[in-house]
């Protein structure tokens, strides 16, 4: 049996075939439809790439205005205790120095003004390394802060030059990914006169 224009029937009416022929894209549209779900697909995962990109960059700016605030919060200390800073007291390169603290100085007989320093590096150091994953903050006279190009807590190349300029050196791990779990210290230094 043939249908008009001799067309075997297959399965189709002749309402089915007839709008076929009339239509012989009809099948691209799907395929349209998958090719611009691929394409939103790679927009949405590079979008995503960005947002995490961003948030890394917001955490290591706070990380940074944090430093900031904590190294006017020694220079202030420097600044209330100035007799100290005369004695010699706050010129500290070691992070040894930053471990004892003087509990009398918070107390109402109070102390003398090299404890009152010792006890401001003490309490400083607690502030920094609560304020930051992995950090570590030093005073001293340096007339070279930015050398060496990578100071460490252990070497942070402090020449005790100079007998004003004082600088704050404060060190944290800022990346700390599966390829890096060691972790880069970030290095952050505010140089001042008390």
């Amino acid at each position: 049996d043939c249908q008009p224009n001799n067309l075997p029937v297959t399965g189709m009416n002749n309402r089915t075939m007839e709008a076929a022929m009339r239509n012989p894209s009809s099948g691209f549209t799907m395929l349209e439809v998958m090719i611009a779900i691929v394409v939103v697909s790679f927009g949405l995962l590079g979008l995503a790439g960005l947002q995490v990109f961003a948030l890394k960059n917001n955490q290591s700016a706070s990380l940074r205005s944090a430093a900031s605030v904590l190294a006017s919060d020694i220079v202030d200390r420097m600044k209330a205790n100035f007799q100290g800073v005369i004695n010699g007291q706050y010129d500290r390169p070691s992070t040894a120095d930053y471990t004892t603290g003087v509990a009398g100085c918070n107390a109402t007989a109070g102390c003398t003004t090299n404890e009152l320093a010792a006890n401001d590096r003490f309490e400083w150091a607690q502030r920094v390394a609560a304020s930051f994953p992995g950090g570590v903050g030093i005073v001293c006279l340096d007339s070279t802060p930015d050398s060496p190009a990578n100071p460490t807590p252990a070497a942070p190349g402090c020449d005790g030059t100079g007998a004003t300029v004082y600088v704050v050196k404060i060190w944290w791990v800022d990346d700390r990914t599966q390829g890096n779990v060691a972790g880069n210290l970030k290095y952050v230094y505010t140089s001042f006169n008390p």
